[in-house]
């Protein structure tokens, strides 16, 4: 496969997992989370540094799509072990401890809490979250962001 070829297919993933998202956004009614949101950022720019890279053919530019890869990968798995309660997530977006609370304290954030919570899992498919499928696509992605970036 050339060059052109593998940056269509690995920018045209980020497409297609967009697409996805957006698709559960609007038709599912599922509403995204801060770190399903934080996930998108870099398969935008996937999709841009992949346009770029087809019309300039400018090797660098396939490193700089394997890092938007890697990035969403990795927050990807950071929303899958937040998810799975590995870890706790930002605080803006999961109950955390309230053990050391006042009511009214309590009460702030309550009111002050996101509608969609990142500790949630709203759909999963062979017990794979959507954080984590994404996290393994990405690492496809950047895969064949690596085969593009030898390739030439």
């Amino acid at each position: 496969m050339n060059y052109r070829n593998l940056v269509l297919f690995a920018a045209g993933g980020s497409a297609a997992m967009m697409i996805g998202a957006f698709g559960f956004q609007y038709l599912g009614e599922m509403a995204p989370c801060k770190l399903c949101i934080w996930q998108r950022y870099p398969h935008v720019a996937a999709i841009l540094i992949g346009a770029l890279a087809w019309l300039t053919s400018l090797r660098f530019l396939s490193a700089l799509g394997a890092i938007a890869a890697l990035t969403t990968a990795g927050i990807g798995a950071y929303h899958t072990g937040v998810e799975r309660g590995w870890w706790e997530g930002p605080t803006t977006c999961t109950s955390g401890s309230v053990s050391d609370m006042s009511a009214g304290d309590l009460m702030a954030q309550i009111m002050s809490a996101p509608l969609v919570r990142c500790d949630e899992v709203p759909w999963e498919m062979f017990g794979l979250s959507m954080a984590s499928w994404n996290m393994l696509a990405s690492i496809a992605f950047a895969a064949i962001w690596i085969l593009a970036l030898k390739q030439r």
